[in-house]
């Protein structure tokens, strides 16, 4: 199988098949958890070692798992990864912990990971297999801060809230107040208002897609510039 380039990674993560708004998994957490920044940027960070630490596992072992046991070892190499995540979060950030609650060790069955486990990482070396996991997370990333920022910003007028959360003391004050007495929009904060969100990223995408292909084949159509036209005359015998 040939192996993408690292460039090719990075746009299938970042944007062509991002996990979140392309393919559509790992929309439990991406609802449940994004009512602020801080929330979603632990668990996209908590999902990205995960998912590089999969990878870069099922990578080593790929020549070595039969077909008959190789999806229950990633899913044990996966829990395995959650587990060492789990505890660095409740060591260095565990009121954070706290709050993310049961997402982190469903981290495990996310669709995300086991899915680039066994289509990408186990038919890839090791260096491509790290990058698609950071790519991906990535991706996945992104996508959970754009969706927090934007739920914390309409539903509280205020952005970075609770930072020191995950940053510690000195991230106390980065809470930055858009608008003062700001009435709070609740319908941004509950659960119907991240299914609107992430409906309007995927439109979004959609969107700025169908405009990148529209120019590409405009680009295609046009004539070559400085082109002249032949006129061929001639008899027919």
């Amino acid at each position: 199988m040939k192996t993408p380039s690292y460039g090719e990674l990075t746009l299938n993560g970042l944007w062509k098949n991002n996990p979140a708004i392309v393919q559509l998994l790992g929309l439990c957490p991406l609802l449940a958890v994004t009512g602020s920044v801080v929330n979603a940027l632990g668990l996209a960070a908590a999902t990205t070692l995960v998912l590089i630490c999969s990878n870069t596992a099922v990578s080593i072992i790929r020549n070595v798992v039969s077909d008959a046991v190789r999806l229950p070892v990633f899913v044990m190499i996966i829990a395995s990864a959650v587990t060492c995540t789990e505890l660095l979060m409740q060591a260095f950030a565990y009121e954070l912990y706290l709050i993310l609650g049961i997402f982190l060790p469903l981290i495990t069955t996310n669709c995300v990971i086991l899915g680039r486990a066994d289509a990408f990482a186990s038919k890839h070396a090791i260096g491509p297999a790290f990058y698609d996991g950071l790519s991906m997370g990535l991706g996945f990333g992104v996508v959970l801060i754009v969706l927090g920022a934007l739920r914390e910003l309409l539903g509280t007028g205020a952005l970075f809230a609770d930072m020191n959360l995950l940053f510690g003391p000195a991230a106390a004050n980065w809470k930055w107040v858009l608008v003062a007495d700001y009435q709070p929009f609740l319908l941004a904060i509950l659960p119907p208002g991240a299914f609107i969100f992430t409906g309007l990223l995927i439109a979004g995408k959609n969107l700025v897609d169908r405009q990148i292909k529209r120019r590409q084949d405009a680009l295609r159509a046009a004539p070559v510039k400085g082109a002249k036209r032949v006129r061929v005359t001639g008899t027919i015998s």
